[in-house]
């Protein structure tokens, strides 16, 4: 079913715990390991079987066109959703995904732009079960990283995510990759700021958010001090 499952890759923002690396670059357009920090994510999504992959932007937005194209040399075809533009700024996670709506379907993926998580996969056999659910997102955790020591959500032992304050299952940290449908971002209005966290918890009360459990490689390439460990684990790897 991947290659009927869209992707939105959220690459908005401004990077702002990445300056100055940012102050010229978008961060998704960083070198990490001898690609752009955002290759990684089309390459695996073209891996998977997925065609379509929308990308917003705000930020320096206009150098990202030029360096990635229409996504034709990954087999991919890449749609850009403009909220430096359209909206004079960025939009957030939600309000993100809001406007590109029309161009995700009733089910998709979406990933932040300046995570390296190099062995996930985007597979088929998850988004057909999502579809068949009435879930409206499931979400891929990962093991707390020491800068979120206390986690973002709590996991049950039969994959519902609960909030973890008002939960004794352990928890997790968002990867900022999961499933979503539309119903999701219900409410928000083209152009409308909105983040994300409002509504999953929404979803979480509400009985529609499931979640996985992530096990592999997974950086949130957020300082300097981080991009600078990945590259040099790679180099050492290379000796």
């Amino acid at each position: 079913m991947s290659a009927n499952v869209p992707a939105l890759i959220l690459a908005a923002g401004r990077g702002e715990r990445m300056r100055p690396l940012t102050d010229h670059t978008p961060k998704p357009l960083l070198m990490v390991q001898g690609k752009r920090l955002i290759e990684w994510h089309l390459e695996a999504l073209a891996r998977d079987g997925v065609q379509r992959v929308v990308i917003n932007t705000a930020y320096l937005e206009d150098q990202f066109e030029p360096t990635l194209g229409d996504g034709s040399r990954w087999g991919l075809q890449i749609i850009y959703s403009h909220e430096g533009r359209d909206h004079g700024g960025a939009l957030e996670t939600a309000g993100g995904m809001a406007k590109a709506l029309p161009h995700l379907g009733d089910v998709f993926w979406v990933l932040a732009g300046d995570v390296f998580v190099p062995g996930v996969r985007f597979d088929a056999g998850d988004a057909q079960a999502f579809s068949e659910s009435h879930d409206w997102g499931r979400l891929t955790l990962v093991n707390n990283p020491a800068h979120v020591p206390q986690g973002d959500f709590a996991l049950n032992e039969v994959g519902r995510i609960e909030r973890k304050e008002a939960s004794t299952a352990p928890t997790y940290t968002y990867s900022t990759i999961g499933l979503y449908r539309p119903d999701m971002v219900a409410g928000i209005e083209v152009g409308q700021k909105a983040a994300l966290r409002p509504y999953l918890e929404r979803a979480i009360d509400a009985g529609k958010l499931s979640g996985c459990h992530y096990k592999g490689a997974w950086t949130d390439v957020g300082t300097p001090e981080r991009l600078l460990q990945l590259n040099q684990a790679a180099a050492k790897d290379t000796l």
